[in-house]
């Protein structure tokens, strides 16, 4: 089927499952909602998303709706958002979610082994990768995106405090992404034009990681992480 849009029992779901996330209430009130409102327009979404982006093998995968808690810190059964993920390459790639506060649509680098961290920050210290990357957040910034993801409070060991890319130094994952608040367009073909355009927004900043070689060096985990 074509995606049109999600109804907006999807984003009230998440609102409800916050308030009540326990095994009883998603039996009884929220796996039907889920299945029907939440997952099959998301399993559209992505087939059209594959059809632009993916270059070969897998396509846009989901995630579950169950969390794991062995590695989370929320010990609470069920995720309160559905995401949905493309890696161009291992923790490089897009993202989307859905939640109780719209559409989020992101590119993201997201290392989880030190070394990995650390060939992060000497790309962006050097000073002509680390200038094109401060361009590319700036320019997204401009843009109306935000840029997130898991950083430092302080700053990383012998990085003066007058570093000019001090911020992009804290990042440990880097995460670039805007918003589609519930309302009319969600409910719409319209939420998967402002993926499809996110997506192309943040291609430079994947490019940027791509050609620095950053990425893992070693298969993907499949790992499930939130931006």
């Amino acid at each position: 089927m074509t995606f049109s849009g999600f109804p907006p029992s999807a984003p009230r779901l998440y609102a409800e499952l916050a308030a009540d996330n326990t095994k009883e209430a998603w039996r009884l009130r929220h796996r039907a909602v889920y299945e029907s409102d939440v997952r099959a327009p998301m399993e559209e979404l992505a087939a059209e998303l594959s059809a632009h982006f993916a270059q070969g093998g897998d396509g846009v995968r989901l995630l579950g709706p169950v969390r794991d808690t062995r590695m989370s810190r929320d010990k609470s059964p069920y995720k309160t958002y559905q995401g949905a993920y493309l890696d161009v390459l291992p923790a490089l790639g897009f993202w989307v979610h859905l939640d109780r506060d719209g559409l989020y649509a992101s590119g993201r680098y997201y290392p989880y082994a030190a070394a990995e961290i650390t060939r992060y920050r000497a790309a962006v210290q050097d000073e002509g990768g680390g200038a094109e990357l401060a361009a590319i957040a700036a320019r997204l910034t401009g843009q109306g995106f935000t840029i997130g993801g898991d950083r430092l409070a302080s700053r990383p060991r012998g990085v003066p405090a007058d570093h000019p890319r001090l911020e992009l130094l804290r990042h440990r994952r880097i995460d670039a992404g805007r918003r589609l608040g519930p309302g009319p367009a969600l409910r719409s073909a319209r939420a998967a034009a402002f993926v499809r355009e996110t997506w192309g927004q943040v291609r430079p900043l994947l490019d940027w990681a791509t050609a620095r070689g950053i990425t893992p060096r070693r298969p993907d985990r499949g790992a499930d992480p939130t931006p």
